[in-house]
């Protein structure tokens, strides 16, 4: 007689005999969404991220989690090449935690799990489909403004990319020296996109600005106070420990103003993956 673990592997086994038929369903669902080219190139993007969720069914938590790291370290290089929004990413993922659970509760019902049984299975998968998002969410950010970072400085300046995460959440990562001019575009820029995209929150993340000063930080709360009253809230991350010691010795007070040491903890205080 089978056992419930046994079950589990079959149908481990089922979702990986079927990895290649269920990598193309994305594109079959959509074509209006990605070209030809694109979809070709996310081809083993989605057979590697759909093992994985096939792993989650017999492997254990921990081996699944550090599958899941190395995924979202690897392949998000792919996505920033291929000029994808994470918005988009984080769709794929959602499409195949439809499309595999269905195909769990099926062949659950066709071996008579029972309803506990499948509630600890499911429950497995759902965890690891969260872990996804919030390694896919972290590693694209973290890529998105080291390539920022990268470019020439005089590009930098000229520009403040708004990086949007998920429907209500964006970036704005800040490089290099903010003088009245930038401090002025910042605002403008942070407004307009927190407005004109509808987010709920923006994480200003100074890890380029190379000094805090008491004239940067005045044109920092300006723009948290304009996001604010629109009713946009704001965290700041990235400042460096060396920053923090020059501003504590000049004086500069954050009262009111949320920071984290890190982009993921201030994701996880706004529950970006609670969602």
């Amino acid at each position: 007689m089978e056992t419930s673990i046994d079950i589990m592997r079959k149908i481990a086994d089922k979702v990986r005999s079927l990895k290649e038929q269920l990598a193309i369903q994305r594109f079959n669902a959509d074509k209006n969404i990605y070209s030809e080219i694109n979809d070709e190139k996310l081809r083993s993007w989605r057979e590697e991220l759909i093992r994985i969720f096939a792993d989650s069914i017999s492997e254990s938590i921990e081996e699944t989690y550090s599958h899941l790291t190395e995924w979202g370290n690897n392949s998000v290089h792919l996505l920033v090449d291929l000029n994808l929004p994470l918005d988009l990413a984080i769709e794929e993922v959602r499409f195949y935690r439809d499309t595999i659970g269905e195909l769990i509760k099926d062949e659950s019902m066709k071996n008579h799990l029972s309803l506990e049984e499948f509630y600890v299975l499911i429950s497995r998968f759902d965890s690891v489909v969260d872990r996804a998002v919030h390694w896919l969410s972290l590693s694209y950010t973290k890529t998105y403004i080291a390539r920022i970072q990268a470019a020439e400085m005089t590009a930098l300046e000229l520009s403040i990319p708004m990086v949007r995460i998920t429907e209500d959440i964006g970036i704005l990562p800040i490089i290099g020296d903010i003088d009245t001019k930038r401090a002025q575009d910042l605002m403008e820029k942070a407004l307009n996109y927190g407005t004109s995209l509808g987010l709920s929150f923006v994480i200003i993340d100074l890890s380029g600005v190379p000094m805090i000063d008491t004239m940067v930080a005045n044109h920092l709360f300006k723009v948290i106070d304009a996001l604010k009253l629109v009713g946009v809230k704001v965290a700041l991350t990235g400042i460096r420990p060396e920053i923090a010691q020059t501003m504590v010795s000049l004086g500069i007070r954050l009262e009111g103003v949320t920071s984290f040491s890190s982009l993921q903890n201030a994701m996880k205080e706004f529950k970006l993956y609670n969602r």
